[in-house]
């Protein structure tokens, strides 16, 4: 187990099950790689070192004694959403934050499969950007290519696992905010279904757009964590029939009829498809095609589903700044959509919340003919560091749609969607910038998404892919060790 990069998942709790290594071996590692990487990928907002190295040690006694969990003594990151006991959760924002006095159910759940938390990760804002910026914590920095941003917002947690800092990560996602930074870091994401992993100590989370999921390098570590981490608190609105994903891992998916799906869902601003985005989805539709895999163009009738997602985000937004300690300190955007918020939580919310039903019948029916839909996870590579985080309200929705049309629609359905590589274009963020003097390869991918409850379907056909284009074999050249093929 090699100390300039972290082991996958099960590999490491493998090796720890077997005695290779200790558990405080894998943490000190663990905890002097993010310290060396602080200053330029900067993924944490919380490092837990005194805390983490005396779960360590205590999860080396269980394992001398003989006991067994899934993650037992395996250090895993969390995004600075969710409740650690003795952390503050800042959520990407200024100002002192009272220590939490429990764990939230996620992170519970993940101690009792015998998880150490290492750290709580960056943020934007109240997870409302595709970027990880802010004055409260600077800027984290795509491990692929620091000028770049690695999306957002779970964009931490994703800069933590694409660099090696830990095998794996717990995030959020209510517009794609696990989806886009496992896309722009090229790693798996997973967004369960609404409910497979409790936001308690909220009931949902962003009227319920946000859930939360895992972000891995490989398919099956992605399922593990995930596996680990779901389940329910008496307190849940949204409480999915229990599964177990990773038993997906390897399963034949079998010949599956896969839509393409390349057209934007509506938006008031405009959003056009990066050429070269567009290429790599076609190429791994191609690619299962070569799997033996049904591909063929097909539209979801999305209709106006973006009237839905507004009254049910900002409404959102607005309950999570009421319990902000230091609102004065947030930023103006933040402020303003809270507003709206404000005046949007009567009929706009409850006939936002009644559409949902009728867009599962209506973006459902693709379903009654296709296994699964294939699109783009974003309609552009990760934009550089600073490009977004200075522009006011509408010039950041139009910079935010234009990059990322693609994911929020399954937020509104609650249903399953899983990012997967799918390649690289050359650095830059637009094509007048493109070109072999810019330096540097930025990843982009592409989305599996399902209807309700089919993680099952997603990972084995996830699965599938990985071990035909074994993408989790490339690492980024600013991580990599000197003896890597990435390096």
């Amino acid at each position: 187990m090699a100390p300039d990069r972290a082991t996958g998942l099960a590999e490491c709790a493998r090796a720890l099950a077997d005695g290779e290594v200790t558990a405080r071996e894998v943490v000190e590692r663990a905890l002097a790689r993010i310290e060396a990487t602080q200053p330029t990928v900067n993924a944490f907002r919380v490092v837990r070192a005194e805390a983490a190295l005396a779960e360590a040690d205590a999860a080396d006694k269980e394992l001398a004694a003989g006991v067994r969990r899934p993650l037992l003594g395996v250090p895993v990151a969390v995004k600075d959403d969710m409740d650690v006991a003795g952390e503050p959760t800042a959520f990407g924002c200024r100002g002192d934050f009272p220590p939490q006095v429990e764990d939230g159910e996620a992170v519970r759940r993940l101690r009792v499969a015998g998880a150490v938390v290492i750290g709580k990760t960056n943020t934007c804002e109240l997870g409302q950007w595709p970027f990880t910026e802010g004055p409260a914590f600077g800027a984290t920095r795509n491990p692929w290519h620091h000028d770049h941003t690695p999306g957002g917002s779970s964009g931490g947690s994703a800069a933590a696992v694409a660099a090696g800092l830990v095998p794996a990560a717990l995030g959020s996602d209510g517009a794609g905010s696990v989806r886009i930074p496992a896309s722009w870091t090229h790693l798996i994401g997973i967004k369960p279904q609404r409910g497979r992993i409790s936001t308690w100590p909220r009931p949902e989370s962003f009227q319920g757009i946000t859930v939360n999921g895992t972000l891995a390098r490989t398919v099956a570590d992605a399922a593990l964590l995930l596996d680990a981490a779901s389940g329910n608190h008496d307190g849940d609105l949204h409480r999915p029939a229990a599964l177990r994903v990773s038993d997906a891992v390897g399963r034949d998916p079998g010949r599956l009829r896969i839509a393409l799906s390349l057209k934007p869902p509506f938006t008031a601003l405009p959003a056009r498809l990066d050429p070269a985005v567009r290429a790599k989805v076609l190429a791994l539709a191609e690619r299962l095609a070569a799997l033996g895999h049904e591909v063929e163009e097909a539209e979801p009738r999305y209709g106006q589903i973006g009237l839905t997602f507004i009254p049910r985000a900002t409404v959102g937004l607005a309950e999570r700044v009421r319990d902000v300690p230091f609102p004065d300190l947030l930023d103006r955007r933040t402020r303003d959509a809270a507003r709206l918020g404000r005046l949007l939580g009567g009929a706009p919310l409850r006939a936002a919340r009644r559409a949902e039903a009728t867009l599962h019948r209506r973006i459902g029916a693709l379903f009654d003919t296709y296994d699964v839909l294939l699109a783009p996870t974003t309609a552009a590579p990760p934009p550089r560091i600073g490009s977004m985080v200075n522009l006011g309200g509408l010039g950041t929705d139009r910079a935010m749609i234009a990059a990322c049309p693609y994911a929020w629609p399954w937020n509104i359905l609650g249903w399953p969607g899983v990012n997967v590589p799918a390649g690289f274009v050359d650095g830059g963020t637009s094509l007048a910038e493109r070109g072999p003097d810019h330096g540097g390869r930025l990843p982009v991918g592409a989305q599996l998404l399902g209807p309700a409850n089919s993680e099952q379907l997603l990972v084995s056909l996830a699965a599938q892919l990985e071990a035909d284009l074994r993408w989790h074999e490339q690492w980024p050249p600013h991580e990599a060790p000197a003896n890597s093929p990435a390096a």
